[in-house]
């Protein structure tokens, strides 16, 4: 796949969802999955890395983040979207 001139990047970290229902979530937005950490669909892609945060003294989380490229029509409202699902599985 071919990004255009006209994509953009947008990075974002989510904590308290994993990097495989991460997966599954952007591929119910029309991603499909080509490799361990990338989703790629008509108009984006994003690379999904995972690692695990401090959260206080004693307390870790998994944290996903995410790079999305694409156009940024599409982008924009695609990253909404896919907060609100981590949001709901997080908390």
């Amino acid at each position: 796949m071919n990004a255009n001139e006209h994509w953009v990047r947008r990075e974002r970290s989510f904590r308290g969802i994993s990097k495989r229902l991460s997966i599954k979530y952007l591929e119910t937005l029309g991603a499909e999955q080509v490799d361990d950490g990338r989703v790629e669909a008509d108009d984006w892609v994003a690379d999904l890395s995972a690692q695990t945060v401090g959260i206080g003294p004693s307390m870790t989380l998994t944290q996903v983040d995410l790079v999305f490229e694409g156009d940024p029509d599409v982008l924009d409202p695609l990253i909404e979207e896919f907060a609100q699902k981590a949001l709901r599985a997080g908390g």
